[in-house]
Order: C-alpha cells, then structure tokens, then sequence
C-alpha cells in the first residue's frame, strides 16, 4: 500500500508529556529515532501512543519525500516544519510540483537550523523562496535549486547576503543566471566548495573570473553545456582554484588544449574530469594533464575525436588511479591503445569501466587485452563493427562478473522463393 504523511502531524501531544504518564519509555523513543519515514508513517497509525512517538519532530532530523512527490503539497511541507521545528536538519522535495513559495516561506520561518534543502525539479519556486531562505535559514550549508527555471540573479544576491555558510549550490538549468549574479554570489559565499551550473548557457568568462577571485575552497565545479565558456574562463578558474577535484566542461565546445594545460600547470589534485564532445581537445593537452595530475580517478573523452593511442599510453604510465574512462566515439583509439592500458597499473589494479562506443578500429584483440583488467565493472561496445560475440564470450569466461554491453544486428533473412512480388528492401517481402 501507499503510505502518506499523517494528517494529524500538526495535533500530536508532546512526546514529553506522555513520558511523564509513562506511557512511552526513554528506550522506546530511543528505538524510533533510528526509524526510516516510511516506518514512521506506519507506526503512527498503530495507536495514539506510538502516533505521539512516531511524530515527534526529534525523530524527524531527515526527511526525503521524493518517493511521496505526488501528494506533497505546500501544507504537507507547512505542517511538518511546524512540527519539525529546529530539529530538522535536512530535507528533500526532489520532484514536489506542487510545493511553492509560500509554503517554504513558512518552512523557512519554522526551520532555522535547517542545512540541506533540496529543492530540485520544484518548478513552482521563484525568488522569493530564496529571499526567505536568506532571511531565516542562515545556517544553510547545502542548497539544491536545480531546474527551478524562474530563479533570477535575485536570489543569488539574496542567497549571499543570508547564506554566507553556503558550501553546496546546484544552479543547474537555471538558465535566467547571468554573470552578474555569479558575481554577486562569490562575493558573500566564498566558502563554496561544489557549484553546479550545468546548463546555464549565458554564463560568460567573466562569470568564472568572480569564482576565481572569491573561491579558493573551490573542489567541485560542473559547467556542462555552458556554451559560451572559453580556455579564457577555464584558464582563470585553474589558477584561483589550486584545490579543484572535480570538473566538468562537457559540451564546452571552444575549449582547446590550453585549458588541459591550465588543468595540468595548476591543478593537481584534479581526480575527475568530463570533456565529452570537446572536439578541439588532442594528444598535446592530455599528455600535459597526465603527466601532473597523477590523482585522476575518472575521464569522460566522449568525442574528443581528435584523440589517439597517444593519450592512453600517457594516462597508463602516469595515472595509476584510473577507475573509470569513457573514449566513446573516439574513432582514431585502437587496439594497441587498450594494450597499454590494460597492462599498466590502473589497468591491472584500477579500471573499472571501459566505455568504447562506436571505436571503430576496436576489435576482439581489445578483448583479450582486457582479460588483465580484474577489476573490470563494465564494458560499453555498442556500434564496435570489429568486436564479435565470439570475443565477448572469451572475455566473460576469464572475467565472469564482467557486464558486456554490445549491439549486434539480426542478420537478414535470406531471399524468399516462391511467387512473391518485387520487395522494397532486403529485408522486406510485399505478399
């Protein structure tokens, strides 16, 4: 059955007031505080006692409503800050559609120790809920707005005159978000740590020159399909940000190798990068990267067209670490390029997924090369024309746990015989 948050949250006697009847124990509030909300939901409704017990805002730090973003509406949300009150401390409206301003501006009033708030996908907000957040919420350390589409400039200047302990924002697809509200931002909340502005496609080099000036904590930065962003922009953020773990320009197409040397001069504590579809990215810039920046965990390569057997031989011999590495539609990698790979280091010790979509040049060879891989996860083949069912089979009886993931056409049926009409194609035969 589907549960829903009790109507009644807002008229339970405090928990404190039936312990003293001794209706309820120390040890049986003790066990409910380690209760889930879905096992609270249930256990409210089992007796008066245990609806007091289930619904006391101590037990109610967390709350993820996502699985119930059908029935929220803004009184849900009003009623359970009331009875929350300071205790809670994080909250997710995940997919909540119907949660808007006004009910987070009680949310807001009630909840002042509240320090993550996701917000995602809760298109109804606008700034408003942000000047709210702004005045009641000032301790506020992780705030998710993604895809809340009518987000302004506002807010972020709201955000950094109330939120100053801000270390988390998601921003993406807020795409009314301009450098000048970026500007605003850093100059009040310069401990970010993770800015996700994926999608926020009028966002300039400027917008990274403020990030480089006021955020030195910097680790996580996500500029997916930022389109505007250049080697400028990059260039400025690698040299403000010395401690940046974790970045993404995939679909940042005017990138060249001069931000991969920015990346490689600056950054060497860089674990993550995604550059899918930086199509102006070659060998020179990820032999410098590799050479410096020993710490890398993750590559997405995806359509870096321009890259060869070159650039695994240098993440082989200077990336020890290397789990997981995407080299989709990078139709010059061969063969030989995987042998490197799979017989270095993070080959033998490290790589865990392998994404070689559409690598043309690929054939069973690759298969037999990774057999030396014993941590391999995953293998993405799809649209490799050279690789065969008879070299996956091979690679699956050496590495059993390996998941393969291949396409391979029906093979057309053979020509009819008999009385039946002209076709319009091989496979097809008009009766």
């Amino acid at each position: 059955p589907q549960w829903i948050i009790p109507a009644d949250l807002l008229h339970c006697v405090p928990v404190d007031a039936l312990k003293r009847t001794g209706l309820i124990s120390f040890h049986q509030s003790r066990i409910f505080s380690f209760l889930d909300i879905v096992t609270l939901c249930r256990c409210a409704q089992v007796s008066k006692a245990w609806n007091v017990l289930a619904l006391d805002g101590s037990n109610w730090q967390r709350i993820d409503l996502f699985n119930f973003q059908t029935d929220i509406e803004g009184r849900v949300v009003e009623n359970i800050s009331k009875r929350c009150g300071g205790f809670l401390r994080q909250l997710s409206l995940r997919g909540c559609l119907g949660v808007g301003d006004s009910a987070l501006k009680t949310f807001a009033q009630n909840c002042r120790n509240i320090e993550h708030l996701n917000l995602n996908g809760c298109t109804k907000i606008t700034d408003s809920t942000c000047y709210s957040l702004s005045k009641f919420c000032t301790k506020l350390k992780h705030l998710d707005l993604t895809s809340c589409v009518s987000i302004t400039n506002s807010s972020l200047k709201g955000l950094s005159e109330g939120c100053r302990n801000l270390e988390h924002l998601n921003l993406s697809w807020c795409d009314q978000i301009t450098k000048d509200g970026i500007e605003a931002l850093v100059k009040g909340c310069s401990g970010l740590k993770a800015l996700f502005l994926r999608g926020c496609t009028q966002l300039e080099d400027e917008a990274l020159k403020h990030i480089q000036n006021h955020c030195r904590e910097l680790v996580i930065l996500n500029l997916q399909s930022c389109t505007q962003i250049s080697d400028e922009g990059i260039v400025k953020i690698c040299r403000g940000c010395h401690r940046l773990q974790s970045l993404c320009v995939s679909g940042c197409s005017n990138l060249t190798d001069a931000s991969l040397t920015a990346l490689g001069l600056n950054c060497p504590r860089l674990k993550i990068l995604e550059a899918a579809r930086c199509s102006h990215l070659t060998d020179a810039g990820f032999t410098l990267l590799a050479r410096n920046c020993h710490e890398l965990e993750k590559m997405d390569l995806e359509e870096c067209i321009l890259i060869t057997d070159n650039t695994l031989i240098q993440l082989s011999v200077h990336c020890p670490k290397l789990q997981a590495l995407s080299l989709s539609h990078c139709e010059l990698i061969t063969d030989d390029g995987i042998l490197h790979l799979s017989n270095s280091t993070c080959g033998h010790e490290r790589l865990q997924v392998l994404e070689l979509d559409n690598c043309l040049l690929i054939t069973d060879v690759t298969l037999e090369h990774l057999e030396n891989c014993h941590s391999l996860e995953r293998i993405e083949l799809y649209d490799c024309q050279q690789v065969t069912r008879a070299g996956i089979k091979r690679i699956r009886a050496h590495l059993p746990d390996v998941k393969v993931h291949a396409y391979f056409a029906p093979v057309t049926p053979p020509p009819s015989v008999g009385g039946s009409r002209q076709r319009l194609c091989r496979c097809c035969i008009i009766l």
